[in-house]
Formats: C-alpha cells, structure tokens, sequence
C-alpha cells in the first residue's frame, strides 16, 4: 500500500527509488526457499538465522563490507549450526546469485518513468565477492541504462535501514525526501524512508506495486 504524507501534492515528484531484490529482480528470499527444500532444511530457517542475528551478524556485516565472502560463509554457517542446522554459505550464495535477470515488468515501468522525466536511482543491500567486486545485479543492468545512480551497501559500507545511506542516495539525486517514491519489498527498509519524508510502496506482489505506482503519476504500468 502507498504511504504518502499528508502535506504536498503528487506533482512534488521528481524522482522515483527502487530496491534491486525483490523489485527489479527476483527476491533472494526465493533462492533461500529453493535451498532448503533442495538440502531438506526447516522451512524459513535461513531467514531466521539471518534475522536472529540482525545487524551484528554475518548477513549484516557481510552487506557492509565489514567482512570478507570467505569470512561470511565461515560466520553464516556457524551461526547456522547454533541454530540447529547445517549449510554451505558458499552453495546458498550461488543461488542467490543466479537470479540475475530483471523482471521486464519492472524495467518497463522504469522506462515509462525516465520518458516523463522522472529521475531514476537504485538503492541496495548487496555484498562484494571475490576480488573486491559487488554482486552482479547492478551492473547487469548497467547497459540498459535503467538508473541514474546506484547505491550499493557494500561500496558505502552502511545498508538499509540506516538512514544515512537513504540521505546519500537523495544527495546523489540532487533530490529532497519528500520529491520521491521508494519501492522495496521489506517493511523494515520502507520505515526509515518514510520517517525522512519519502512515500513509500511495499512490493508483495509486483502488478499491485506498479499498480499504485502508475496512480501516483496518473499513468498505466
């Protein structure tokens, strides 16, 4: 559902801000739920470890760049076994990693937005792998010239919900909060967001998402 504040009107827009996993690409959560039915795991337990552990936890350090890739399986799969089950973090990262291709939908949306002058930015939790490199969602999209900006955890060493990571990404924008709509598929990130003065969509499910993205700019997505 769109949040929007009281004060201001819609023609305040100037800018449009998406989540990468989970908007424009298939959400990690899939790959989560592939893996443990393929090693027969509890259902929803990668999640749990990850959220168990929060900010201080392998996860969390690993989309700040606080720890290296081989130094996040090591972590990840320990806190696994103190949480009763074991996994290979290195397996479990490959198929998150492979979900590599934007959902069209959303790549048409962001295309409709640039031709009526929105500006257009990408702010993500994401990880560097070997090498020092990110992962590789933004930079597939880098020919199709889909954003202005992408903001990347791992390069800025802070992540969501931090709100100074969503005060870079309006700084690189040249944008105020209130001048834009932010999409992300975890209520936790659309929080701070919102408290700074964005409006907000939650994306569950995406036709519903660019459904009231289109009202929101009175156009058809």
């Amino acid at each position: 559902m769109i949040q929007a504040q009281p004060a201001g009107n819609l023609t305040q827009f100037r800018a449009v801000l998406f989540d990468l996993g989970g908007v424009v690409f298939p959400s990690p959560f899939d790959a989560f739920d592939a893996y443990e039915r393929e090693e027969g795991l509890s259902k929803g337990f990668v999640r749990a470890v990850i959220a168990r552990s929060a900010e201080d936890g392998a996860w969390a350090r690993l989309e700040r760049s606080d720890v290296t890739f081989k130094e996040f399986c090591s972590e990840l799969e320990g806190e696994a076994l103190l949480a009763g089950e074991e996994i290979s973090a290195k397996q479990l990262m490959a198929m998150v990693g492979s979900s590599l291709t934007p959902r069209q939908e959303m790549v048409a949306a962001i295309n409709a937005l640039r031709s009526i002058g929105l500006l257009i930015g990408a702010l993500t939790n994401n990880w560097a792998l070997a090498g020092g490199r990110t992962d590789a969602r933004p930079h597939s999209l880098g020919h199709l010239g889909l954003f202005d900006i992408v903001v990347e955890s791992a390069v800025e060493g802070m992540r969501k919900p931090d709100p100074r990571i969503y005060e870079l990404t309006c700084e690189r924008l040249g944008v105020e909060p209130a001048e834009v709509v932010f999409l992300d598929d975890l209520g936790i990130n659309l929080k701070p967001a919102r408290a700074m003065g964005m409006t907000t969509i939650k994306v569950a499910d995406v036709g519903d998402a660019l459904a009231e993205l289109g009202e929101v700019f009175g156009i058809s997505l």
